[in-house]
């Protein structure tokens, strides 16, 4: 298992790898969404990978793996007690869908390697971030409109490393960021175009909804 000095090195390193431009086939076919659930009793959580037609949003495909989780729960180190279920569900996948958007910070992290970053370096492919909650950063003057964008800036040196999104009238806003082959621009507008009628994008809540159904399945 990795020390934290270790995934903290590593997180640097692999950092320089991340790719912040459009790189994806075009039009897109599939998207897909992960998710982890945790189990609140044990050390058991279960990583959820579901891949939807990207037109009809309609679910194609779904993968699960559950497992002990394998690192400590560290704010900033997330990635490497996340990665292994859903690299697992991952290797399942009969699917490759063109995007991935992660319940996870990417760029906008202390280290600008959050778990979207890990997951879109690790297997090579579009990776987007849409976190529900900020993790660094900070934002202002975010409308209260559907559609409202904020540039969310790093405080250590005033980089543009996500946005804060509305996407929906009123409500708390999301936290897009690069993770890996797309840029800030186009994960922004994926993000917005798969929020049609809740808060977070269509990929994640049924990614959530696969992840907690996994997790009762393997309990029981």
């Amino acid at each position: 298992m990795w020390s934290v000095d270790e995934a903290i090195r590593l997180q640097e390193e692999l950092s320089k790898q991340v790719i912040v431009a459009d790189q994806f086939s075009d039009p897109v076919r599939y998207i897909a969404g992960t998710d982890v659930e945790y189990d609140k009793d044990t050390d058991l959580i279960a990583g959820s990978i579901v891949v939807l037609d990207y037109l009809t949003m309609e679910t194609v495909e779904v993968a699960t793996h559950c497992m002990e989780a394998a690192f400590p729960y560290i704010p900033g180190l997330f990635s490497f007690r996340e990665m292994p279920p859903l690299l697992k569900a991952f290797e399942k996948l009969k699917i490759i869908p063109d995007i991935f958007i992660c319940d996870a910070q990417g760029l906008a992290h202390q280290r600008r390697f959050g778990l979207a970053c890990h997951f879109g370096v690790t297997i090579n492919l579009p990776v987007i971030g849409c976190g529900k909650t900020r993790l660094y950063g900070e934002y202002e003057g975010l409308g209260i409109e559907r559609g409202s964008i904020a540039p969310l800036m790093a405080q250590d040196n005033g980089q543009h490393i996500g946005n804060a999104v509305r996407t929906q009238k009123g409500i708390n806003p999301v936290f897009v960021s690069v993770g890996h082959k797309i840029s800030l621009e186009t994960a922004t507008g994926i993000v917005l175009r798969m929020s049609t009628r809740y808060r977070l994008p269509e990929t994640t809540r049924i990614a959530d909804h696969y992840g907690r159904l996994a997790m009762e399945a393997y309990k029981n």
